[in-house]
């Protein structure tokens, strides 16, 4: 995992992280397309998710609520910027507030790279615009990412069923 330096207290504008899945690129690419799949493994460790919307085709909208294990829900809905099967998929993505206002939105990219039977995922989120209250959350931003990186190399481990 590699993430870019930033000053110490402040949440991370972009993060990098890498990792090898034990599974083939089609089979991780449909984790990351099929509502159904992504319902399995989006979010941090002890966290469920509802799939509202999930249109993996360029700008098909995005709508996840994500259940922590304190019971509050975490609303989040963006947009798909470009879907490369099984190579790529860029999507913008934002938490949003009480009043249903995004208070931050993410650029991710996520790629693909078949290694034999394996995947090398590359994702990187970088954060293109924030308000007022956006870092208490943009803090857990690669905590969040590494916790579901991990949940999702478990699911597609499995077989993804």
């Amino acid at each position: 995992m590699t993430t870019k330096k930033r000053p110490a207290g402040n949440p991370p504008d972009e993060i990098t992280i890498r990792r090898i899945l034990g599974a083939p690129r089609d089979l991780v690419f449909n984790a990351w397309t099929d509502p159904g799949h992504v319902a399995r493994w989006w979010g941090p460790g002890g966290f469920t998710s509802t799939v509202l919307a999930w249109e993996m085709r360029p700008g098909g909208s995005l709508r996840i609520d994500m259940h922590g294990p304190n019971g509050v829900t975490y609303p989040m809905d963006g947009n798909v910027r470009e879907v490369s099967p099984p190579e790529r998929l860029v999507f913008l993505v934002g938490a949003l507030d009480a009043g249903g206002k995004p208070l931050f939105e993410v650029l991710t990219t996520a790629s693909f790279e078949q290694l034999g039977g394996r995947t090398r995922l590359t994702l990187n989120a970088r954060v293109v615009r924030k308000g007022p209250g956006a870092d208490q959350h943009l803090g857990g931003m690669e905590v969040g990412w590494t916790q579901s990186l991990e949940r999702l190399a478990a699911y597609v481990g499995a077989g993804a069923k």
